[in-house]
């Protein structure tokens, strides 16, 4: 799945409350606990509008660590918390003052001693007679107990005892065939459905237990025999329970149900649209991906129970359906439905089950044996051709790669018009969201781009996640790792115009940025409840899982990886896999003097990655490796060691891939010997391994004289260097002075790698200062950036622009421009904007200018007006996404707030797209603390929407948070978390971002000085 924006179902807590035990000694009534989801409003406890109170002048970033002051600060911030606090201390020091109101004697230490031995025999006595049992004392002695008596079973909804007791299945029961059929009605939001599972049971067992989410069963039968069901909601799971043992064998068991339609994004869900003559369309699509099949029938949800699927579904003649399979027959009905049968499907997981229902159109093309479709919605039918051409050369690509044809007969995309994630790879009918599909007739080279990656990623997984499957969710990142390095890889060799290496290293730079905090986990690590599952699919499992096997590709030679990865893929062929499965295929077909699987062990078990610090001493080179941590803090590995591929090149041939050089760092310290003295030395070629690289003073000072040639290095190694020394900074390893040292080559930079990261960073620091009220820096900071970056940004050009490079940058330019209000970059902007309105939007403006000119637009009453009528009439879903941006960019209080409720609510604004709008709003002074107590007041809402630990809610918390950097902050941030317990502050994200909170102080406290001397 793409993580453009993923959701996932809301699912309950794992957790057994102690005081539950008093009810009965050997029951647990799980049933009763809180469910996870969703959280309502009124039980969040936090402070709504206090931050909003902070603003420029109040002087937050001057609170010291005296409480009092602090306290006193606080009342100024009408932060009532404080408050609440001082209350409790005085209730408790008025409990602690009260005097009895009578007196007594006290006794005699010798009555309390006499009295005390005669409790203590008395009580020895009365244990020993209630604890101890009868058959202690005689000859044959106590027999041996059943340990599996002393199990914990929960309490069903039935008030009988569930027979099963953990979050993951029995294995003793196995489907083999599942017989789904399902009848939805879009009138009334409901479905029925019935499905028929052929079971095989591999160990006697007197209990099936299996996955059941808002489902109301009916009926259930087992070999034709009606059978009660009992049910556990707190796990999601149904079990049926037998008085024999059922003996090894197939069996069949058959359950009908109903249910409505899930009303988030996940599990069976209607969606909606409007089209062009105003008539609301209604349709029905699945998310399952990780935990929501079971939503939509009864199944064994998880990715090791694989089966094969015949699915029918009923549907009115109006629409269509579409599921894994191509369709073999349609049966007319007597009550003027008509019902589908799809062909059998191959053995898969439940997670890549799909199924739609809708009114839609599609153009289809043969490639190799394989009809690929491509659908949408009928005023959308146009813009399906580019997806079209993209995945018929995608797919030959892959089917030679991998020396594995694709395995089904049709190929289906799908536009779904309310879509949250990116898309997502069900087998044979891959869904994405409209804006990562569908290409208008203006759409840029950029906007292709980015279509280009998302189908690209999606049929690497038909592969890599589909063909063959991580057998747990702790190994997510064999399907999203792999499949996010051969989007890059595959683009690269087919659509090499698209400039997609430049998009691979910003991906690798925010791989390392996440995985420097503390907060980070190991590529493959333990994962059980479902929050833990929604939390794998992040930064780490996809862009660090891609990383490291670049790396990987990197220090094999002769096509040894690709090698691998068939023998991988051909072994494995319709099974389940762990990742020593990958590493071990590798090693066997390696002629390298490396053990791949002991190799890269430290990059999926360890969490972080490696600093690498280089001392030169005339030929000999001193290596050392430890684990690059901002924040050591509450750091419990101080002895992490990596096997490190190290590249590095020097003067005499610094560009060309031959020039690479390898030395295997693993130890905390090596000696690297050269044959000749050298002027430098630049490690980790062109950003292929995954570590940072500190060099001693001298070394530093080579590089940066050496960069005053710019040619002298690859792009990505100058973007490298600019992005290691801005993270050695922040870690403490160098000053800013250095730092700015670096920068000066700038100026005569005209690459798009280096000159966007070193925008990216400065742009970092500037909103910092910014958001923290630090005028006078900001605007020190301002100048900075417009004198050296200045000259570039004036001469860029408005009109049509065919090369992505140079629109990827010159986009970056006058984004910065237009957002610092450079009169010539709003000037130029509003003109066009103007232009667009006056030609009754018929004028064309360049596409990758399209958000900054449309923020520009949105600054005035009328130019927002516009916008916002443009956002509910296109038709064209990269230039509605462009035209959100702007509408939430705009500085009039009143408008934030709408937006906000809005997107929240879906009423006029769809909401898929909340994230974007927060983390839009929040990149601006005007919105950011409006964006916070939004969330605050309305997390109850808000995962009723979007279900905790997913990527949406990680985009959520990090967007509003990630920009604070004073201690007022950090504590209602603090505050906010540890009102929700556990399902808040033990959150993963919530981790990430109160590490980033104080990491941010850290480096304001440190250099804020530097930037008034220097700037």
């Amino acid at each position: 799945m793409d993580s453009f924006e993923s959701e996932r179902a809301p699912l309950p807590r794992n957790m057994i409350e102690n005081s539950m035990f008093e009810e009965e000694p050997d029951v647990v009534d799980l049933a009763k606990e809180s469910p996870s989801y969703p959280i309502d409003s009124d039980d969040v406890v936090y402070e709504p509008r206090s931050s909003r109170l902070l603003v420029r002048g109040l002087g937050e970033n001057d609170l010291d660590e005296d409480e009092e002051d602090y306290e006193s600060s606080a009342r100024l911030l009408g932060m009532s918390f404080m408050n609440r606090s001082s209350n409790q201390r005085s209730a408790s020091s008025s409990y602690t003052r009260q005097q009895p109101s009578g007196s007594c004697s006290m006794p005699s230490a010798k009555t309390t001693v006499v009295g005390v031995l005669i409790l203590v025999v008395v009580v020895s006595i009365f244990m020993v007679i209630y604890f101890v049992p009868g058959c202690t004392f005689t000859r044959n002695g106590c027999p041996k107990t059943n340990s599996t008596m002393n199990n914990v079973y929960p309490k069903s909804t039935s008030g009988e005892l569930f027979p099963w007791n953990e979050l993951r299945l029995p294995s003793s029961v196995h489907p083999v065939r599942y017989e789904i059929s399902l009848q939805p009605d879009l009138k009334n939001m409901i479905f029925q459905g019935s499905v028929s599972i052929k079971v095989e049971v591999l160990h006697e067992t007197k209990i099936i237990v299996l996955h059941s989410s808002d489902l109301n069963i009916t009926k259930a039968t087992f070999e034709g025999k009606v059978v009660p069901v009992l049910e556990y909601k707190p796990w999601l799971q149904i079990a049926i329970k037998f008085p024999e043992d059922l003996k090894k064998g197939t069996y069949s068991l058959n359950i009908h149900y109903t249910a409505n339609f899930s009303n988030s994004y996940d599990g069976f869900y209607n969606s909606s649209y409007v089209d062009t003559n105003g008539t609301k369309r209604v349709l029905a699509a699945t998310q399952f991906e990780p935990l929501a099949a079971r939503k939509a029938f009864p199944c064994f949800d998880e990715p090791a129970f694989k089966s094969t699927f015949l699915i029918k579904i009923t549907r009115e003649p109006n629409y269509i359906s579409l599921s894994n399979m191509p369709k073999v027959k349609t049966t007319d009905l007597k009550n003027g439905l008509q019902e589908d049968e799809f062909k059998e499907s191959d053995t898969m997981s439940t997670y890549l089950v799909a199924f739609i229902v809708a009114e839609f159109i599609s153009y289809s093309r043969n490639v190799s044996n394989t009809t690929v479709s491509v659908y949408a919605i009928p005023d959308k039918k146009e813009q399906v051709h580019y997806a079209l051409d993209t995945a018929a050369k995608l797919l030959k690509f892959y089917n030679t790669f991998f020396e594995i044809d694709y395995p089904l007969r049709k190929l289906d995309l799908v536009a779904i018009p309310d879509f949250l994630a990116g898309a997502m790879e069900n087998w044979g009918l891959i869904t994405f969201r409209e804006t990562t599909l569908l290409v208008g007739n203006n759409s840029s080279p950029i906007d292709k781009q980015l279509v280009t990656s998302v189908i690209a990623h999606e049929l690497a997984h038909q592969w890599f996640g589909n063909l063959v499957t991580m057998r747990w969710w702790n190994d997510l990142w064999l399907n999203e790792g792999f499949a996010t390095y051969m989007q890059y890889m595959s683009i690269s060799n087919v659509f090499p115009h698209l400039d997609i290496n430049t998009e691979f290293l910003n991906v690798r730079f925010k791989a390392l940025a996440k995985d420097a905090l503390n907060s980070s986990h190991p590529v493959s690590t333990v994962v059980s409840t479902p929050e833990q599952v929604e939390e794998m699919f992040d930064s780490v499992s996809y862009e660090k899982g891609a990383s490291i096997l670049l790396m990987l590709n990197a220090t094999l030679r002769d096509g040894e990886f690709r090698k691998g990865v068939i023998e991988y893929l051909q072994k494995y062929n319709r099974s389940n896999t762990e990742s020593e499965d990958l590493w071990n295929s590798l090693s066997q077909v390696s002629k390298q003097n490396v053990n791949v699987s002991e190799m890269m062990h430290t990059w999926t078990v360890r969490k972080g990655f490696p600093l690498v610090t280089v001392k030169r001493n005339g030929t000999q080179v001193t290596l050392s490796q430890e684990h690059f941590l901002l924040n050591a803090e509450n750091s419990t590995d101080n002895s992490s060691l990596w096997h490190i591929p190290l590249t590095y090149v020097n003067e005499s041939c610094s560009v060309l891939s031959s020039c690479k050089q390898v030395f295997h760092l693993k130890d905390k310290t090596a000696i690297l010997k050269l044959p000749a003295k050298v002027k430098w030395l630049k490690f980790n070629f062109r950003s292929e391994g995954f570590y940072i690289v500190h060099y001693d003073v001298e070394g530093w000072k080579d590089l940066i004289e050496a960069l005053q040639n710019v040619t002298v290095l690859p792009c990505e190694d100058r973007a490298a260097l600019i992005n290691n020394i801005f993270a050695l900074s922040r870690l403490g390893k160098v000053s800013f002075r250095q730092v700015l040292n670096l920068m000066n080559y700038i100026k005569n930079e005209t690459e798009t790698a280096p000159l966007t990261e070193a925008l990216f960073q400065l742009g970092q620091i500037y909103r910092l200062l910014d958001k923290r009220s630090e005028l006078n820096l900001a605007s020190r900071m301002k100048s900075y950036i417009d004198d050296h970056f200045g000259s570039l940004m004036e001469s860029q050009s408005w009109e049509l622009e065919s090369s992505v490079s140079k629109m990827t940058l010159r986009s970056a330019l006058l984004e910065m421009a237009c957002s610092l209000n450079r009169l010539n970059c709003t000037t130029q902007a509003k003109r066009l904007f103007d232009q667009w309105v006056d030609s009754n939007k018929t004028f064309q403006i360049p596409s990758d200018l399209m958000t900054t000119v449309f923020k520009v637009g949105a600054q005035t009453e009328d130019g927002w007006d516009v916008l916002l009528s443009t956002y509910k009439h296109s038709i064209c879903d990269a230039e509605k996404r462009k035209t959100l941006e702007a509408l939430a960019s705009t500085q009039d209080v009143r408008k934030i707030i709408w937006i906000l409720q809005k997107s929240l609510d879906g009423s006029e604004i769809q909401t898929q797209e909340f994230p974007l709008v927060i983390h839009t709003i929040c990149k601006n002074f005007a919105g950011y603390l409006y964006a916070w107590d939004f969330v605050k007041e309305n997390w109850g809402k808000i995962t009723q929407k979007f279900s905790i630990g997913s990527f949406a809610i990680q985009n959520i918390i990090i967007s509003a948070t990630s920009q604070f950097s004073t201690k007022t902050h950090l504590m209602e941030t603090q505050n906010f978390f540890s009102s929700l317990g556990a399902k808040g502050s033990q959150m993963r994200i919530v981790q990430e971002a109160t590490e980033t909170i104080k990491q941010n102080m850290r480096w304001m406290e440190k250099n804020l000085d530097t930037l008034q001397h220097w700037l």
